[in-house]
């Protein structure tokens, strides 16, 4: 019988140390250097990358917004016109202090509280019942999400000048369908309250669309089972409305406000253009003229840069109030929930 001779593994050397890797190649000088400047390159790019990518935003910001924010804080200082901006000659408060008492300043301020209270209010309310209806499931929503930004897409210039011929006096559809249910012609453009109530219904045309689709991406994020809970206890669907969604919507609600309340305070391009004859007076008696518009009589009208830039700077005033109120209230509401 053949028998098998199986090879022996050679013997340890002596220290019984396994046999070890052969030994790396030798790097020159030169690519080591190399590699350190890689790695330098690397981390200098690890390091300052983030900035560079987030500095064309800061760049146009100091271009664009905080020069003429500072520009124009020096600029109501000083009386500057239009036709020399360069030549300036100090007046200090000056300016500020003629504005105030302007009365088309206050004529102004008031006529800008009221189309936004007229737009505002109306706006949210609709906004939220369009949401509330198409949070529940319909046949072709999105086709209507999408008209509901149709508005907002649309140009203002468009939007006011169909509107401009929708409220004509004399040949408009509005005093047309009026005349059926015995109103007589309404002078839209001529009186206080109709022009304001016309120009807040270009505004809310425009923007309530925008603030349903807010307000309905915030009402899908609402658990469900607060809705079946209350339906288990037997809340119908208007109670479910009352007690589950608005509560719900606080946050958001607040939201739309005060970004309305902004806008509202910035209203321009509507009131400018319901009116083409009398353009930045804001009608025959400035009866529906705003701040935006009160500014651009001043400086580009009547060519005073430097009360408009006082003007410009009580509006960004105006403003930071109604931020500091808005930030009063999110916190009430946080603590209170």
């Amino acid at each position: 019988m053949a028998t098998r001779n199986d090879t022996a593994a050679p013997p340890a050397k002596e220290g019984g140390a396994a046999p070890g890797r052969p030994p790396a190649e030798a790097v020159s000088p030169e690519a080591a250097k190399k590699r350190a400047r890689l790695s330098r390159r690397w981390q200098r790019d690890m390091r300052w990358s983030p900035y560079a990518f987030v500095s064309p935003f800061f760049l146009l910001f100091i271009a664009f917004g905080l020069f003429p924010l500072i520009y124009t804080g020096w600029a109501s200082l000083h009386q500057v016109e239009l036709t020399a901006p360069t030549d300036m000659s100090w007046v200090g408060l000056r300016n500020y202090t003629r504005i105030f008492d302007d009365e088309f300043f206050w004529n102004a301020a008031k006529n800008t509280l009221t189309i936004g209270i007229i737009s505002t209010v109306p706006q949210l309310l609709m906004a939220m019942g369009i949401a509330h209806i198409l949070n529940y499931k319909l046949r072709a929503s999105t086709f209507f999400r999408v008209v509901m930004l149709a508005p907002y897409a649309t140009s203002i210039a468009a939007a006011s000048l169909v509107f401009v011929l929708l409220f004509g006096r004399d040949y408009g559809m509005i005093n047309w369908a009026l005349h059926f249910v015995g109103v007589d012609a309404i002078d839209w453009q001529g009186d206080k309250w109709p022009s304001q109530i016309a120009v807040s219904t270009i505004i809310v045309w425009r923007w309530t669309g925008y603030n349903a689709l807010i307000y309905l991406a915030a009402m899908q994020a609402i658990p469900h089972d607060l809705y079946e809970s209350a339906a288990l206890d037997g809340a119908s669907r208007w109670r479910q409305f009352l007690h589950v969604t608005l509560p719900s919507l606080r946050p958001t609600i607040l939201f739309t406000a005060v970004v309305s309340t902004i806008g509202a305070s910035q209203v321009f391009g509507e009131p400018l253009l319901f009116d083409v004859n009398k353009g930045s007076s804001g009608g025959a008696e400035h009866q529906f003229q705003t701040l935006g518009l009160y500014l651009y009589e001043q400086g580009w009208v009547n060519q005073h840069l430097g009360r408009a830039s006082a003007i410009a700077w009580t509006m960004f005033l105006i403003l930071i109030v109604i931020g500091i109120v808005n930030y009063v209230i999110s916190r009430r509401l946080r603590a209170s929930s």
